[in-house]
């Protein structure tokens, strides 16, 4: 069954207040997907790799594959252009292209992830570097480009620190670009990196290297550590910011497939979207909820509506809703939990 959602953040606080603390009190294993539905991309226009909300819980907003971020309205807007990350880029030449040799010319944003304090929307493309653009949307500013005079190959995943402000986010590959990555998966790349860029200084400091196929980067709701994924690798480490354990890195989980970005819940736990090989060419699209000590709470399949698809990432919403992105699918996936209230 199919149905249309657009949720005013405003008039639900209360419900999801409520909602949080009784879906999320306890650790279970089955999530019951009830409803679900397509945010329908523009004509010809596929792959929302990412998805991020705003600070008043608007969007999702939508790195896509002719290179524009949209925002997603309700049901009678749809997704509107919202910014975009090149000056070469127009309408006319970029607006519902397939080529994938256009990223260099009209864009590839990946990663999106919203500073809730100052509204800005960081983006990291794949071709153009890590980005920013305020909250009106429209040409997206550089910020970095490189690191350690190493120039960035192929930006992947990004999130934003809430309390300092600062970026995380992966440079996938120092040797191949998004174009090339299915080389890079062949060959086993072990050249990507886990970044981190301060806004207060305009640095981007390499926190590991060697990475194989780092995808998505999550940050700890207190700061403590960042999750990275290794999508290559089948692996997802934890880098320690603060503590007894700062600047050192450990190994959180091992998947049975390759995970792709990760996403922080307001109750600290994290959806990893995991596609698991099957057999060749079958891919199980699955997402894994995990607690902060790598210990999965849950695992939801999706294939029943993405069949063999690929997903790129799974992100909860209020405890009601699960956003899906995926880089092949032509739409915004949204499920509506059944029986929240029963673990």
């Amino acid at each position: 069954m199919s149905i249309e959602i657009f949720v005013n953040p405003t008039s639900t606080v209360a419900m999801i207040s409520i909602f949080l603390l009784l879906f999320f009190s306890v650790p279970h294993t089955v999530l019951t997907l009830s409803f679900f539905t397509q945010l329908q991309l523009p004509p010809n226009v596929t792959g929302p790799e990412a998805l991020a909300f705003d600070r008043l819980g608007g969007g999702p907003y939508t790195g896509v594959s002719d290179g524009r971020v949209l925002k997603y309205g309700g049901p009678s807007a749809g997704f509107t252009d919202f910014a975009y990350t090149t000056p070469t880029r127009t309408k006319a030449v970029c607006d519902g292209t397939t080529d994938p040799n256009s990223g260099p010319t009209c864009g590839r944003p990946l990663g999106v992830g919203f500073n809730n304090l100052t509204g800005q929307l960081y983006i990291a493309d794949a071709y153009s570097g890590l980005l920013v653009v305020g909250s009106n949307g429209g040409l997206a500013t550089p910020v970095a480009t490189t690191a350690e005079g190493v120039p960035f190959r192929f930006l992947n995943g990004l999130d934003v620190d809430q309390l300092t402000g600062n970026v995380y986010f992966t440079d996938a590959s120092s040797v191949y670009e998004l174009r090339d990555i299915t080389q890079g998966v062949e060959n086993n790349d072990a050249s990507g990196r886990l970044l981190k860029y301060d806004p207060s200084t305009k640095q981007v400091t390499v926190l590991i290297r060697g990475l194989s196929g780092p995808a998505g980067a999550a940050v700890s709701r207190d700061g403590s550590f960042v999750l990275v994924s290794e999508f290559i690798a089948n692996r997802t480490q934890k880098f320690w910011l603060r503590g007894p354990k700062a600047n050192t890195s450990e190994l959180f989980f091992t998947f049975q497939g390759r995970p792709d970005n990760i996403k922080t819940s307001i109750t600290d736990t994290f959806w990893v979207a995991v596609n698991i090989g099957k057999s060749v060419p079958t891919t199980v699209p699955t997402g894994q909820r995990m607690d902060a000590h790598g210990n999965v709470l849950q695992t939801v399949n999706f294939e029943a509506e993405y069949g063999s698809t690929m997903i790129s990432e799974v992100q909860g919403r209020g405890g009601i809703f699960l956003y899906v992105g995926s880089r092949d699918a032509s739409y915004v996936g949204v499920y509506t939990l059944k029986d929240v209230l029963k673990k």
